[in-house]
């Protein structure tokens, strides 16, 4: 159960992080690029703002 949380919230933060980054950037691009990078790009933004 606690795997399954896991890969969910995983999951989340790609999407969240891939969103973020279209939106902001324009480019499909960049946004595999922060997915794969996923919550660190998240909390990045979140700490700068301007999102």
């Amino acid at each position: 159960m606690q795997k399954e949380g896991a890969v969910a919230g995983i999951s989340m933060g790609t999407a969240l992080a891939m969103i973020l980054s279209f939106q902001l950037n324009h480019s499909i691009l960049w946004a595999i690029v922060h997915g794969v990078c996923s919550w660190f790009y998240v909390i990045f933004r979140a700490v700068k703002g301007n999102y």
